[in-house]
């Protein structure tokens, strides 16, 4: 949209989630999400709007008449449909922000699951066939019957991929490329959390740029400590891509993300790109030169440690438990320790000595969310069973 100055842009895609979930992202013109006021705009146009099963059947009918050929197409004028290849033109793009070329020379191996995505073909055009090992890389309507959703539970064929093979870095995508998953070269998972922690580092530290680091309320505190060392500004947000975008287009933005995996970066555009932000990664590591467990082990040995922990529940009980966590302030002791703050920007985190445990219902499905953050993941995960527990709802 920004590119080729259009007023809005329209993706159809179910995004991070099932295939049924399939409808319609609305992009504004200066390259990122719609905000409220356009989406708003587009909602009062719709007739029906609030009675999806009236709007399907319009839909349905109009289809028809369309392949019965009812439709008038001679009230289309010449200019008014214009097709371009968005995908080479995306690729041009990439390779002027790039050095696509010593990209390829370094011989730095990727592996990339495009999980059935549109981010099929992306690197192996950039980097080279020979430097990339592709999965799930065929168009598949179902997504295999999965979310093609980029975190550690849906990952594990590809992280058995690369444990058996010599790559540097796995790279994965969710439906429309706009989120990243990132393997380490030993088969293990970086969490987004700690991928946004190194690109604050990478982009601030070996290229001198500046800015706030902006973050939704789930991400590592391991941002905020970086900010203090950094000198940089550190901005907490409810969760939501939404929230972090109009922050982006307002001040100026170093890193933005948000947990599940959509990170924006300075110099690009106020939306996530998962192809974009793996790039950078690549570009670090050949910038850098140590693997990317080294890179991890690095922040660590600088920040302290930082696991995480995330448990989705389906459960009916779902307005009852947050009502009672409103009620009550929230819980008072998580596997022993005493909780020392709760915070409600967008649900309720708790914060104890050594981490913090976040219990959140989703917002795009019926889902309860417990999040947690600890020095190592045995205790994160005993954070969330505990919570779990306090909460009656099963892990």
């Amino acid at each position: 949209t920004r590119v080729y100055g259009a007023s809005a842009g329209v993706v159809i895609t179910a995004s991070h989630n099932p295939a049924h979930y399939n409808g319609f992202k609305i992009k504004g013109p200066y390259g990122g999400p719609a905000t409220r006021a356009m989406t708003e705009r587009v909602e009062r146009a719709l007739p029906g709007i609030g009675q999806p099963d009236e709007m399907v059947a319009a839909a349905a009918r109009d289809y028809a008449r369309y392949l019965g050929g009812q439709v008038n197409t001679a009230a289309i004028k010449p200019g008014d449909i214009i097709t371009r290849d968005v995908c080479a033109d995306y690729v041009d793009y990439l390779r002027k922000k790039f050095d696509t070329a010593t990209l390829r020379q370094s011989r730095l191996k990727v592996a990339h699951d495009a999980m059935y995505g549109a981010g099929q073909g992306f690197f192996s055009t950039l980097l080279g066939p020979e430097n990339v090992i592709e999965l799930h890389n065929t168009v598949n309507p179902s997504f295999g019957g999965l979310a093609p959703e980029p975190i550690g539970r849906n990952l594990g064929p590809f992280m058995s991929l690369i444990s058996r093979t010599q790559v540097d870095i796995g790279i994965a995508n969710d439906g429309d490329a706009d989120r990243i998953g990132v393997v380490s070269e030993l088969g293990h998972e970086v969490t987004s959390h700690l991928v946004m922690a190194l690109l604050v580092k990478y982009l601030h530290k070996e290229c001198g740029l500046y800015g706030s680091v902006v973050r939704t309320f789930a991400t590592s505190a391991i941002l905020e400590k970086m900010g203090r060392a950094y000198g940089l500004p550190v901005e907490t947000l409810p969760i939501g891509f939404k929230y972090v975008a109009p922050r982006m287009l307002e001040s100026d933005v170093l890193v933005g993300g948000e947990e599940s995996g959509g990170i924006a970066l300075k110099g690009h555009i106020c939306e996530r790109d998962g192809i974009y932000t793996g790039l950078v990664l690549l570009e670090m590591l050949m910038r850098r030169g140590k693997p990317l467990s080294g890179l991890v082990q690095e922040l660590f040995d600088e920040f302290g440690p930082h696991e995480y922990c995330r448990l989705d529940v389906r459960t009916p009980r779902q307005e009852v438990i947050v009502r009672r966590l409103r009620k009550e302030g929230g819980l008072r002791h998580i596997t022993g320790s005493p909780v020392k703050e709760v915070s409600m920007l967008d649900g309720f985190k708790h914060t104890t000595g050594e981490g913090w445990v976040l219990v959140r219902p989703s917002g795009t499905e019926p889902v309860l969310r417990i999040y947690a953050e600890a020095p190592s993941r045995k205790r994160a995960a005993a954070y969330v069973a505990d919570v779990a527990a306090q909460l009656g709802v099963q892990t």
